[in-house]
């Protein structure tokens, strides 16, 4: 018998992570990523849990608990599938969760090493303080890094820099900049009507502080219920797209449980490409 493809087992290892740490059914029937308030959401993420086997019966974890294996199983997935692609995305790569809340985080990377500056000056006048609010603050919950090159790398082809050019390239380690923030990825297990727009207005921090290029902006989550994911997914110009951790599952929920009106607005998300699939995350990184 034939071996899965490459994806197909990183995916189903992603679910199985989150069928042992997240992903439950509780005594009453009811997934830990559903609105127990919500009868269709209940029923597409039962559906969901039970395409994806689900087998654990426990008490729905605290928020925060959830948020962060949720967190831990998508920095794992995007790591394990996203490292596989050097043949497409060559470069020296880092991905890796951002363990605190560190409004600054972001700051370590080349874009955004400027914002240091502007964080010292706001402390030191209030005016300036109150002016700017806390636009400039950033907080991914995954980042995906690349490292800056020698110019031994830059020239192994064929000599193409010296001293005399290519001085203020952001990629040239010579040049003494920072590695490059080339995604930042924010985690949402559920979305909520009152934290629905957050991934947006970090997304346009993102958009609105960098300095060089903008890194990908990306969204993955576990919510069942089409029209809260159409909250953030729909419209373009601040989020890449929005990744569900369980695409396929989802919409074989939805036209079994005979969601006209939900089938008819995942279908627009996703022929419209604002809505993907988990899997296709690692290729999407690799353009």
């Amino acid at each position: 018998m034939a071996r899965p493809a490459g994806f197909v087992q990183d995916r189903i290892d992603y679910h199985a992570m989150l069928l042992k740490n997240v992903l439950s059914i509780d005594s009453n029937g009811v997934p830990s990523n559903a609105d127990k308030h919500n009868a269709n959401s209940v029923r597409i993420s039962l559906g969901i849990a039970q395409r994806l086997r689900s087998e654990v019966e426990s008490e729905r974890l605290a928020g925060q608990t959830s948020g962060s294996r949720f967190e831990d199983a998508c920095a794992d997935f995007v790591k394990t599938t996203f490292l596989k692609l050097k043949h497409l995305r060559p470069g020296e790569w880092d991905i890796h969760k951002v363990g605190n809340r560190d409004s600054l985080a972001i700051a370590k990377f080349e874009q955004y090493a400027h914002l240091i500056a502007l964080d010292r000056a706001t402390r030191d006048n209030p005016e300036l303080a109150a002016a700017l609010g806390s636009d400039y603050t950033i907080t991914p919950d995954i980042v995906v890094v690349r490292d800056t090159v020698t110019d031994k790398q830059i020239n192994s082809p064929k000599p193409l820099v010296d001293e005399t050019v290519a001085n203020l390239a952001s990629i040239r380690k010579q040049n003494g900049g920072s590695a490059l923030l080339h995604a930042s990825i924010s985690c949402k297990w559920t979305i909520r009507s009152d934290r629905a727009q957050n991934s947006r207005s970090e997304a346009l921090n993102l958009i609105r502080n960098r300095k060089g290029r903008l890194p990908h902006i990306m969204v993955v989550t576990a919510e069942p219920i089409p029209a809260r994911l159409a909250s953030i997914a729909l419209g373009t110009g601040d989020i890449d797209c929005v990744y569900h951790f369980a695409l396929h599952e989802l919409r074989d929920t939805v036209v079994e449980l005979g969601l006209h009106d939900a089938f008819e607005l995942l279908s627009i998300m996703i022929d419209g490409k604002r809505l993907k699939d988990i899997s296709d995350l690692p290729l999407d990184l690799a353009v």
